[in-house]
């Protein structure tokens, strides 16, 4: 028997798979990919606790369907995506590198240079499905302002463990970490 934890999030019920990490450490599998309900009940509750935004960027993967919501209920024309691997269109990249919890290596995140002139000078939100080390937003946030971007608000729709009690992210419901 799998054990679960259940979410409450938006009106809705998700069981949430526990999956080892560590030996230490356990969490909550929450991905967003897929679930069309929960993106559709979550992201108007998210865009009400954004401030004014020019732009919306996430990292690739998970957080691509939420960008994309967020960024059709605010009106604005375009979402962009840090990519994990420079890819042969990219001229001129920008890149960072970062360690997050779930992917359990180091990986890169960059933007093309259209994409970086596209944020320069703007006021970025940062989207992703879950904040929880912080690892990746953090290394998000240094692309954005590599690109010459101002981070104006860093949301998701969890913010997992010690993430929780931070006072500088939007989030709309907290998860645990499980020993």
């Amino acid at each position: 028997m799998t054990n679960t934890y259940t979410l409450q999030v938006a009106g809705l019920k998700r069981d949430l798979p526990i999956i080892r990490l560590t030996e230490n450490l356990s969490i909550a599998s929450f991905v967003i990919l897929g679930d069309a309900e929960l993106l559709r009940e979550a992201t108007p509750l998210l865009v009400d606790k954004l401030p004014e935004v020019d732009v919306i960027v996430t990292a690739e993967a998970k957080g691509i369907p939420l960008a994309y919501e967020v960024t059709n209920q605010l009106g604005l024309t375009a979402y962009y995506v840090a990519r994990k691997t420079v890819k042969p269109y990219m001229q001129n990249p920008l890149m960072i590198e970062v360690h997050s919890i779930t992917t359990q290596a180091k990986q890169t995140l960059c933007f093309d240079q259209k994409d970086a002139q596209a944020i320069k000078g703007k006021r970025v939100a940062i989207i992703d499905d879950v904040i929880s080390t912080g690892e990746s937003l953090r290394a998000l946030e240094e692309l954005v302002e590599l690109a010459g971007g101002n981070v104006v608000a860093k949301a998701a729709i969890l913010a997992e463990g010690d993430a929780a009690k931070r006072k500088d992210i939007i989030f709309l419901e907290e998860l645990p970490l499980f020993d």
